[in-house]
């Protein structure tokens, strides 16, 4: 009797458990389909814009310095006191332009000495040209011996060569002279003085009296991966190259020429070095500068929706495509990034409406209410095409 009691309230139990069972169950499965219901019936507003396909640049972004074709820094060759400085700190200088004056009167004294010199040598040159003739007519007679006529021309060839000489040392006392004007050699913008009227200068000294740097044109220089140097020389070769640097905070790009590429590629970070000359007719471009750079190398037909359309997961990027007011999942692959776009390799073909904001509360099959943009967001051409 005891044994068929224990038998019964077990099975009992096991019918309860197994009703607990299909009820909790039924009640999960009732609770996810009426989720899945509303998110069904829910619908989300969202911003969108078109997928669209047309012609976009293929271009690599670097980051370059600004260098100047050429500097020069100017220095003293004479030691003197400066007594002129005539240009303002900063100003935009010409080539052959006067910058500082020298004291030149030391100078100026030695060489009217030395011209001296030359006047006197001259003159006792005239009289021993005189001796020899006078010498060449008595020899002739035989009223005097042949040696007087030798000493007299030894005499004339000594005073020659003492014009000589000093002909020599005035020559190099002018040239002592002309650095006392020091011109600006190249056209550029100069620094600031660093000495004034009155400082002592001198030709062992280390620190330039003042520097130019020639801004238009100037180079911009900027590194690039060697993988992309083949694709790089084709461009240049066809001449379909263009570059275009943009300044921190100026959204004015200014366009130049690729100059040169380094003959040699860096072992140690395989990256290979260009130089592009600019023309910087407004001085946009400063020596030093560090600057936003892209080379387009060519143009190509694609895909391109706004960056903010694509979305990652686990399992890759994807867009939101609206059809019908109802969102979809699709899964796309991503090329490249040009400006606020982003090219498309697949998965879209154009023309499609994807979403560009509200991807947060979207799942697969969610109805949307477009709104905001519109077609009017569609992806805007970047900029360089």
């Amino acid at each position: 009797m005891r044994k068929r009691t224990l038998v019964f309230t077990s099975a009992v139990l096991a019918l309860i458990g197994i009703g607990v069972l299909v009820r909790g169950s039924w009640t999960s499965d009732n609770a996810a389909a009426r989720s899945a219901r509303s998110a069904a019936d829910r619908v989300v507003p969202v911003e969108t814009a078109k997928a669209v396909r047309k012609q976009v640049p293929v271009r690599i972004d670097a980051i370059g310095t600004v260098t100047p074709i050429a500097s020069v820094a100017i220095k003293a060759r004479v030691d003197t006191t400066i007594v002129g400085v005539h240009f303002k700190d900063g100003a935009r200088v010409s080539k052959g332009e006067l910058l500082f004056s020298l004291d030149c009167r030391a100078i100026d004294a030695q060489i009217a000495q030395t011209e001296g010199a030359v006047a006197r040598d001259r003159a006792q040159l005239a009289g021993a040209e005189r001796d020899v003739k006078r010498y060449t007519d008595l020899v002739g007679k035989g009223a005097t011996p042949i040696v007087n006529l030798d000493n007299a021309k030894t005499q004339s060839d000594v005073y020659k060569a003492s014009i000589k000489s000093d002909q020599g040392l005035l020559e190099n006392l002018k040239v002592q002279r002309s650095y006392c004007a020091i011109a600006a050699p190249i056209s550029g913008r100069i620094s600031a003085a660093a000495v004034k009227i009155g400082n002592f200068v001198r030709q062992a000294d280390s620190s330039p009296m003042a520097t130019i740097n020639q801004i238009s044109p100037i180079y911009v220089s900027f590194t690039v991966p060697q993988k992309d140097l083949p694709e790089i020389r084709r461009a240049l070769a066809a001449k379909i190259a263009r570059i275009a640097a943009t300044i921190p905070g100026s959204n004015k790009p200014a366009d130049g020429q690729v100059a040169m590429i380094e003959n040699t590629v860096d072992p140690a970070t395989g990256m290979a070095t260009i130089r592009a000359t600019m023309p910087n007719k407004h001085e946009a471009l400063w020596p030093g500068t560090l600057v936003s750079v892209d080379l387009t190398l060519r143009t190509e037909q694609a895909v391109v929706v706004p960056t903010a359309a694509v979305q990652v997961s686990q399992t890759g990027t994807f867009v939101f495509v609206v059809e019908g007011n109802v969102a979809h999942v699709r899964h796309v692959t991503r090329e490249r990034q040009v400006g606020g776009d982003t090219v498309i390799a697949s998965g879209l073909k154009g023309g499609e409406t994807v979403v560009t904001d509200g991807q947060l509360r979207l799942r697969n099959g969610t109805r949307v209410a477009p709104r905001g943009p519109g077609p009017a967001g569609a992806a805007k051409a970047p900029a360089g095409t």
